[in-house]
């Protein structure tokens, strides 16, 4: 029997995926799970959430636009298509410059986000990961009634090579709610 393979709507670097992984993401997602972007902005890590991204791309040459706001980087022609980008450090008021080598990074957002295409410039792109609801703290950080733009904060554990388990803190940015208050400016 041969297998057939679809592209998945938002993957990240365009992960070609076959209907048995489709499925099985379909499945992780009702089981209480989520998967998430996680990126670098200055020397702390962020996430947004898998399904409301296309893609990454390097950093590319930008077109600068007059009169607009600091944060609005410019345009792109990304396969013919005029794409605004966003720096979210300076959305975020964020200016820590990150620690090491910077691989800064575009994530192109789905469709569904805006009327018109849009990128994120951050610093670098982490990975794609899966965490339980048991990993998310969201009582604490409400975007619901709050100007933050924060879903959770999600408790990542990490293993070192002889050494106990370590964790971290991965805050999980609302793209969507951060992208419509900035909507009339794109």
């Amino acid at each position: 029997m041969n297998s057939v393979y679809i592209q998945s709507s938002s993957p990240v670097d365009n992960i070609i995926t076959s209907p048995a992984e489709t499925s099985h993401r379909n499945r992780a997602k009702r089981a209480g799970t989520i998967q998430v972007v996680e990126f670098i902005l200055g020397n702390d890590m962020f996430a947004i959430d898998l399904f409301d991204t296309r893609e990454v791309i390097t950093q590319t040459e930008v077109t600068p636009l007059p009169n607009t706001p600091p944060y609005l980087k410019g345009i792109i022609d990304l396969r013919g298509s005029i794409t605004t980008i966003i720096d979210l450090k300076d959305l975020m008021h964020i200016s820590a410059e990150s620690k090491g080598k910077k691989n800064s990074r575009i994530i192109v957002l789905d469709r569904s986000i805006s009327s018109k295409p849009v990128g994120i410039l951050v610093d670098d792109v982490f990975s794609v990961t899966t965490y339980s609801q048991d990993d998310i703290d969201k009582e604490n950080t409400s975007a619901r009634d709050t100007h933050r733009d924060i879903i959770g904060v999600i408790r990542k554990k990490t293993k070192s090579v002889g050494e106990k388990d370590k964790s971290g803190l991965v805050v999980w940015l609302d793209i969507r709610k951060m992208i419509e208050k900035i909507e009339a400016d794109l």
